[in-house]
């Protein structure tokens, strides 16, 4: 019998600053409130997961809000990402940092609804052949 605990959304917010849990729970009310999403917690972060795959994470850290963003391209310089790294063939996976709501901005809210389309598997659909005939 394993002695191995479910990591819950609490776990992840105990002990973290009151901003930081605030920004945190903002991220979460905006991907759930995107629709069919439902959260995947582990020891090292919460997941956001679509009808077909995760495409999200947070998690409050000392600094403010870390977690991920899979997307079909990769994002030109922002402060908040922190590192970009080829995931397959058409996703990326985009490391990033809020530090305050500033942070949050429609920029990023554009970014997590796009992160939230490849949970949907807007990833596995093929690109429109510019050559085909109607």
């Amino acid at each position: 019998m394993s002695d191995a605990r479910e990591w819950t959304v609490e776990d992840h917010l105990t002990g973290a600053a009151p901003e930081h849990v605030a920004l945190c729970r903002r991220v979460e009310e905006l991907l759930l409130g995107m629709g069919d999403v439902h959260r995947s917690v582990s020891r090292t972060t919460i997941t956001f997961v679509g009808t077909r795959r995760g495409f999200a994470g947070a998690r409050p850290t000392s600094r403010g809000v870390r977690g991920y963003l899979d997307l079909t391209r990769t994002l030109p310089d922002d402060p908040r990402v922190t590192n970009v790294s080829p995931y397959t063939a058409r996703l990326f996976v985009h490391q990033y940092l809020l530090r305050d709501e500033t942070d949050l901005d429609d920029t990023f809210v554009g970014w997590l609804r796009e992160a939230h389309a490849v949970g949907q598997g807007a990833h596995l659909r093929r690109p429109a052949d510019p050559g085909a005939r109607p």
